[in-house]
């Protein structure tokens, strides 16, 4: 069962990225594009309809109204157009990863923070004590 979840979030991934291909392909029809378009901006967005911090139902938003967007996009993109762009997401996603730009990426947000606690010190200098 495990294995199978598994499959279908690699496959739910893929898809995303496929959309988001297709949406940006002019020869996707104009409508699904605008749709395909808010699916993979919804998909790939932090900001969810549901907060995930509510109980049961933040999550709710990510197992139900991604997949039927997607379900649903994904059955209006011509089957040969989106069969290209599924070839091409699996492809992307089968890109190495950067340790560079993570470390970079993590040396930035570690300079941010102590330039904030030095920024913010002199403030907390009573409450150390």
């Amino acid at each position: 069962m495990l294995s199978a979840a598994k499959r279908w979030a690699r496959a739910i991934k893929r898809d995303v990225l496929a959309v988001y291909l297709a949406a940006r392909d002019p020869r996707t029809p104009w409508g699904v594009r605008v749709l395909a378009m808010a699916v993979a901006a919804y998909a790939l967005s932090p900001i969810d309809l549901i907060p995930d911090f509510i109980p049961v139902l933040g999550y709710l938003d990510d197992l139900l109204i991604v997949p039927l967007g997607i379900l649903l996009v994904v059955r209006l993109i011509p089957p040969d157009l989106l069969a290209e762009h599924r070839v091409a997401a699996a492809r992307r996603s089968a890109r190495p990863v950067s340790v560079a730009a993570a470390a970079v990426m993590v040396a930035l947000w570690l300079a941010a923070g102590v330039l904030l606690w030095r920024w913010l010190s002199p403030s907390f200098e009573g409450w150390l004590i």
